[in-house]
């Protein structure tokens, strides 16, 4: 899986100095997809095809695809921080997890940009290339940073009015929120202790697999925020032991805060 984000990261680092000249469409409003997530996606199925034949893929740009072992399959996200990319930011990633049995394995993040490989395997800890990672040990929200993500354009008015509720539940509260735009990376530093805490909702599985895998193996939590499953719902919140329950109780009266005018205020 390393390998295959490596490869992957390659070709996405070389299409990067080029981003004026790639192709680009819309799959949907606000949401974009390009040739480099097309040739990044393809590097990693025929790695992984090869590596472990038989195993089945869910893929952003693929979609499903059933192998005969249905027993493994991986999750990938060629590309996550599209929307970074294509304005030449510097915060974009590979996104690689392995579902074994009906349950997140382990999981692969590769910054391309910054040349960071965080990995994980379930029993094995998480590690930033051959460091071992532990989540941040802040036990207060006021001490503490939070990563989050925004709806954007196409998304359902409810999920941009829920997001305002829960951002003004938190901003009283907590020592700072940061938007980076790659919810796999989001993950990523949270198992590394660069942030405290990240929630979103509405996100694809791709997105948070492999992240999940690193949070949990680095000594934090992961749950749904309103006690689903977050490979189906994309509702996710993860942090430390401490600031999860701080932040689920918070998070779960948010609608309180929509703002004035709001069908819920």
């Amino acid at each position: 899986m390393i390998n295959a984000a490596r490869s992957a990261g390659r070709s996405l680092a070389r299409d990067f100095h080029e981003v004026e000249n790639l192709q680009v469409s819309k799959k949907g409003p606000g949401d974009f997809v390009s040739n480099a997530d097309h040739r990044a996606e393809d590097i990693i199925f025929e790695a992984l095809s090869k590596a472990r034949p038989g195993y089945g893929f869910v893929m952003e740009e693929r979609g499903v695809v059933e192998g005969s072992d249905k027993t493994n399959r991986f999750i990938v996200d060629p590309l996550d921080g599209t929307l970074n990319f294509l304005h030449g930011q510097p915060h974009f990633a590979v996104s690689i997890a392995l579902e074994r049995e009906g349950q997140l394995f382990c999981g692969v993040v590769y910054d391309v940009a910054k040349n960071e490989i965080f990995w994980a395997e379930k029993g094995r800890g998480a590690w930033l290339e051959n460091r071992k990672l532990r989540v941040a040990a802040r036990r207060k929200l006021g001490e503490s940073v939070f990563a989050t993500g925004t709806p954007w354009l196409g998304k359902a008015e409810e999920h941009h009015q829920q997001f305002w509720g829960e951002l003004a539940a938190m901003t009283p509260v907590c020592a700072g929120i940061r938007r980076y735009g790659s919810a796999a990376l989001d993950l990523a530093y949270v198992a590394a202790g660069r942030f405290d805490g990240f929630w979103e909702r509405h996100l694809k599985s791709w997105d948070i697999a492999a992240g999940a895998v690193l949070v949990r193996e680095a000594g934090g939590v992961v749950g749904e925020i309103d006690g689903g499953d977050i490979l189906t719902t994309g509702n996710i919140l993860a942090a430390n032991d401490d600031l999860y329950s701080q932040l689920e109780a918070r998070l779960r009266k948010a609608k309180a805060f929509l703002p004035a005018g709001s069908d819920d205020a």
